[in-house]
């Protein structure tokens, strides 16, 4: 014998799973602001007109913003809901890892190769 279980969700729990997980509106913004955040710091560069700290700037700011735009826009991460706090720490702490392992194995082997110099 099997059992069945009905998952009835509140009223409004449906719509707030719907928007967690984001819907093609969001997606197109995201991907529009995407390409723009793309070809402004593109243009910068190929237009070759500006001063390199100017350059610079623009793309390091173009990157952070779209960084922003990723990460709201499609991998919806949020701090207004409870479960988009404990998504956006756990992300955080998957970059902040990330960040260590890469950043402490490029310093071990700088480190290895300016010792063996001697």
């Amino acid at each position: 014998m099997s059992k069945s279980h009905s998952h009835s969700a509140t009223p409004g729990r449906a719509e707030e799973q719907a928007a967690d997980h984001g819907d093609a509106k969001s997606y197109v913004i995201g991907f529009v602001l995407s390409v723009i955040l793309t070809a402004i710091p593109f243009w910068a560069v190929m237009e070759g007109d500006f001063s390199k700290s100017t350059t610079l700037w623009t793309v390091v700011v173009a990157a952070i913003v779209q960084l922003w735009v990723h990460l709201k826009f499609f991998l919806h991460l949020n701090f207004v809901t409870e479960d988009g706090r404990a998504s956006t720490f756990s992300f955080l702490f998957s970059a902040l890892v990330i960040v260590m392992v890469v950043g402490l194995s490029v310093w071990i082997i700088y480190e290895s190769n300016a010792m063996m110099m001697y």
